[in-house]
């Protein structure tokens, strides 16, 4: 009767579960409000019980149960330098978590001074889940720069085990994105130590740093693992367009600053207007105007049929989901869904149940679930 009461009281205070039009006109989604009153809510995971961690941008960790429920801040998370786009960013789950409770939490790190980065915290959850023990920085972006822009940051493990931190170029250092040696604006891949990964490119490269995977990022805020090739998948958002969908590769580069199809913020044309150059990755699809995508996923449910194999990423400044028909790597089609909202989505996760979960990015935040309507 509790929960009933419960469940009855959420979907009151969202008012009536708004709907949208999905594939084909035929089918309509059921979006309901689980829990609000998050401050800039970032990144979700799921625990194998069903409950959720979320992190909220000024550096709070949230458990929410599963009727929705927010839990008291967990302690022991690293203190965050919340400023501008950073904060308490990305969060992962060790692929042994069911018999270590390993989680990994990316935020914004204050170094020397005014100076800052990304970085990538490692802590046990306890056993009443209230909070993080044993918790130390394993991996620190290098050069810190004083900036309050563009640190990414996704979490993602591969199938060996290694963890792939997303990042981004921190605004003021756009040509550090090409420089090898150095971690800004980079994909690096580490062990669940902080150490570099094996088989990542910058072991047999003259002048790489050996944690680095990929380069000639922007600032990457969507990231997922492909369920059948078990490749990375990333969004980058460009300047004033040039958004872009890739798949991030050892060793390649995906072109920032030496290519895009966007513009600078005062209408300037980026490298003269490139948007290819040899050696330099395309975009498998590309959004101008800019969508800022935030938030990947790969959908392996069994609620939407349709749906099974198609990418799902957030918007932000577009304030709405993006699906993604693929054909291996090319984009068949996209369907753009609950433009109506008028939300920015920082965050969609797959569920447990095959319901899409999502974060909105406000200071009074929400967590939804999206299913199909009568589900």
């Amino acid at each position: 009767m509790r929960l009933a009461v419960l469940a009855l009281s959420l979907i009151l205070l969202a008012g009536p579960a708004p709907a949208q039009t999905a594939a084909g006109g035929d089918e309509q989604l059921d979006v309901r409000v689980v829990a609000r009153g998050l401050e800039h809510p970032w990144g979700l995971a799921f625990l194998p019980d069903g409950r959720m961690l979320v992190t909220e941008r000024p550096g709070r960790l949230r458990l929410i149960e599963r009727d929705g429920r927010i839990l008291p801040p967990l302690s022991g998370v690293p203190t965050v330098h919340a400023i501008g786009q950073g904060g308490l960013l990305g969060i992962a789950l060790d692929p042994q978590f069911a018999e270590n409770r390993l989680i990994y939490l990316s935020f914004a790190e204050r170094r020397s001074g005014d100076t800052n980065a990304t970085a990538v915290f490692r802590g046990r959850l306890n056993l009443a889940g209230t909070g993080l023990e044993a918790g130390r920085v394993i991996y620190r972006q290098e050069p810190a720069f004083a900036s309050r822009l563009h640190f990414g940051s996704r979490l993602v493990f591969d199938r060996s085990g290694a963890l792939f931190v997303t990042s981004g170029e921190r605004f003021q250092l756009p040509n550090e994105s090409q420089n090898p040696a150095n971690t800004i604006g980079k994909i690096v891949r580490i062990t669940t130590d902080g150490t570099p990964a094996g088989g990542n490119p910058g072991a047999s490269r003259p002048g790489w740093n050996p944690a680095i995977w990929s380069i000639g990022h922007r600032n990457v805020q969507g990231a997922a693992l492909h369920p059948e090739t078990g490749e990375l998948w990333i969004t980058n958002h460009g300047p004033r367009g040039g958004d872009g969908l890739y798949v991030a590769r050892a060793g390649r580069n995906y072109g920032w600053p030496l290519i895009s199809y966007g513009t600078h913020y005062d209408g300037r044309p980026v490298n003269g207007g490139a948007t290819a150059a040899e050696g330099l990755e395309q975009p498998l699809v590309h959004w101008t105007p800019s969508i800022a995508p935030s938030g990947l996923t790969f959908y392996t449910g069994t609620l939407f049929p349709a749906w099974r194999g198609n990418l799902i990423s957030g918007a932000l400044a577009g304030q709405m989901l993006v699906r993604i028909v693929l054909d291996g790597e090319r984009v068949v089609e996209q369907k753009r869904l609950l433009t109506d909202l008028g939300q920015r989505f920082r965050d969609v996760q797959q569920g447990p149940d095959g319901a899409l979960w999502l974060l909105t990015d406000s200071a009074d935040g929400q967590l939804l679930s999206v299913r199909p309507k009568g589900r």
